[in-house]
């Protein structure tokens, strides 16, 4: 069960980073899906940009149990 935590942590954070860095590089594209579906992308890179110190400090800290956890 832990596995399965620590994977899912790690597909979220990888989300909001990748579509944080894909708004940054073309906004058009994630601006206009605000809603629906595609809406979650647009939500991700809002997250990335607004709390990024602590989305950078999880993502460290996540790194480091991959590497150095059993």
């Amino acid at each position: 069960m832990d596995i399965i935590n620590q994977s899912l942590l790690t597909v979220i954070l990888l989300l909001i980073c990748t579509c944080a860095y894909i708004r940054a590089l073309s906004p058009k594209l994630l601006d206009k899906n605000k809603t629906g579906f595609l809406g979650i992308f647009w939500k991700c890179a809002r997250i990335g940009e607004r709390k990024s110190p602590y989305v950078a400090c999880c993502c460290i800290i996540m790194a480091f149990t991959i590497l150095f956890s059993e």
